[in-house]
């Protein structure tokens, strides 16, 4: 299974667990919700419908999330963090074992005016013959839970847990000492 297909399964079962009762539609392959930058569409119990994007990470021991601003930099389309008109979005690291949940407007609002400040990243995607660049910002994680206070993080059951526990429901406050990380992986991003 991809990283992708992972996250998504993350990320139905966490949207499961929070409602019961609500259904859960894959629209990744759905034109009609493709270029609105929606995955997931989560019918609650009460009839709202929410649109979630589903972004997998599967870096070790990184602490930062990769906001796409160029999908496709060769055909100069917007990336998904800037036109994507759901509701959350769910950046699930599968290493680390955590689901983050995003309010993404929230969060798009708190980083455009200060995007200038984070570090710019190319990655490289090959399907078939065809190879694109796609741009993003690398922004810590820290920097996102202290601005927005809705952020969650939810820890991810493990292979012979009985339940999920969330590894925290909302941001650390700001002051709270954490051991020095160790150097990252020379990764893409």
């Amino acid at each position: 299974m991809g990283v992708g297909d992972r996250a998504v399964q993350h990320a139905r079962e966490w949207l499961q667990s929070v409602e019961p009762g609500s259904r859960i539609h894959d629209v990744q392959e759905d034109p009609r919700f493709q270029h609105r930058g929606v995955d997931l569409l989560w019918e609650l119990p009460s009839g709202e419908v929410r649109g979630i994007e589903v972004k997998g990470d599967r870096q070790p021991r990184r602490k930062r999330y990769f906001f796409e601003l160029v999908s496709n930099l060769e055909r100069d389309t917007p990336g998904c963090f800037l036109y994507s008109g759901a509701d959350l979005m769910l950046y699930v690291f599968l290493v680390q074992g955590e689901l983050h949940v995003l309010p993404l407007k929230t969060v798009r609002e708190w980083f455009l005016p200060r995007a200038k400040a984070y570090e710019l990243r190319h990655t490289f995607t090959q399907t078939g013959a065809i190879r694109y660049t796609t741009v993003g910002a690398v922004v810590p994680v820290k920097d996102v839970q202290e601005a927005v206070a809705e952020v969650k993080v939810i820890r991810l059951r493990r292979r012979g847990e009985s339940a999920e526990e969330p590894a925290s429901e909302a941001a650390p406050s700001p002051g709270t000492a954490s051991a020095p990380e160790p150097p990252e992986e020379d990764v893409p991003y």
